[in-house]
């Protein structure tokens, strides 16, 4: 008997006005599996990720999470839903106003409702397995280097052990050094926790060290998914000319008529 997948896309359609972004997506990721969905901008990879999260309703297909239908998921079974999953966001999202350990406790707090005290501990030691150290804990956002910010968005994404974990462009804006290490902490970071990973990134140095399979959306369909190993020589053109940054092949880039 096949395992059910941990988070299953199927035939997932979303327009906005004329234009088509998903476009009968389907896709299964398997429990404990990373997977990493690369493409051009616009084709749908953001919208995705909405989609899964619940901020955004498909036009058409399901989502399921163990096999259980959320697509339609609202009020209190949708904050349940929710916590059980961790994120981070391509520019880190830090809240400006609060101190590092907050950041890194925020889902501890408002959706756990753990004690301050408590969730601050659970915060510094979260800051160490990303490797800042305690003296980090109560600085502001605006104090860190962008490396350190994308660090305390780690740790964040990771705070609450969650089972299902969103890497939305984890390395952009990072010089290849830091970018390098941010992949490392991932990987160590969700072997420990044993989660299940979708990520998204044009980083094709990310994706190779991040993921189990890689995956190619264009036009709002996965035209081809893989291993790692696999995508050098895909035999797919699209992927082909988007690792290797081509200007030439069957992905055009859209120009606005006048």
């Amino acid at each position: 008997m096949t395992e059910t997948p941990k988070l299953s896309l199927q035939n997932v359609s979303k327009r906005f006005g004329i234009k088509t972004v998903l476009d009968g997506l389907t896709l299964d990721i398997a429990a404990g599996e990373s997977v990493v969905i690369i493409g051009g901008s616009g084709t749908g990879k953001s919208v995705m990720l909405k989609c899964i999260l619940g901020l955004i309703h498909p036009d058409s297909g399901d989502i399921l999470v163990d096999g259980v239908n959320t697509t339609h998921l609202g009020g209190r079974d949708r904050e349940a839903l929710s916590r059980r999953f961790g994120m981070l966001f391509q520019g880190g999202a830090l809240f400006d106003s609060l101190p590092v350990w907050e950041n890194v406790a925020f889902g501890l707090i408002s959706a756990r409702g753990m004690a301050r005290h408590d969730a601050k501990s659970v915060a510094i030691e979260t800051l160490e397995k990303v490797r800042l150290g305690p003296e980090v804990s109560d600085l502001y956002p605006a104090e860190l280097s962008g490396g350190m910010q994308k660090r305390v968005s780690l740790a964040r994404a990771i705070a609450t052990s969650p089972e299902v974990i969103f890497f939305d462009e984890p390395t952009t804006g990072l010089d290849p050094i830091t970018a390098d290490v941010i992949n490392d902490l991932i990987v160590e970071r969700v072997k420990d926790l044993g989660a299940t990973t979708l990520s998204i990134t044009h980083d094709m140095a990310s994706a190779g060290k991040i993921a189990d399979r890689i995956g190619m959306l264009h036009k709002g369909q996965i035209v081809w998914i893989g291993s790692v190993d696999e995508i050098d020589n895909s035999g797919n053109p699209y992927v082909d000319q988007f690792i290797h940054g081509r200007a030439d092949g069957p992905i055009r880039m859209e120009v606005m008529k006048p």
